[in-house]
């Protein structure tokens, strides 16, 4: 579980980023899945949004697959959502202090 204030920090870092992962109307999918999980350990921090034909809501979306990939839930605006989980082998975020 991570703090407001290190929540905070990665919503300044998932500014930058364009999004990497793209829900279309097939939904989520085990291919989307597989996608997050390669992001996590490359990048850490992934952005995914969701295109027109997608009828979920995003917030729904990225609760689910936060918990199913044991990910934390960064920020959802518009038809883009933010998940944050550090990597196994290649950790580049250092979070600050509790």
């Amino acid at each position: 579980m991570i703090t407001s204030k290190q929540r905070r920090f990665l919503k300044q870092l998932a500014q930058e980023l364009e999004p990497t992962v793209f829900l279309g109307k097939n939904g989520l999918t085990d291919n989307i899945k597989k996608e997050m999980e390669v992001g996590f350990e490359t990048r850490e921090l992934v952005k995914a949004k969701l295109q027109q034909g997608c009828g979920l809501p995003p917030k729904d979306v990225a609760s689910q697959l936060a918990e199913e990939l044991d990910a934390e839930f960064v920020q959802a605006i518009g038809h883009k959502f933010v998940l944050y989980r550090p990597s196994k082998e290649n950790r580049r975020i250092e979070l600050p202090k509790r």
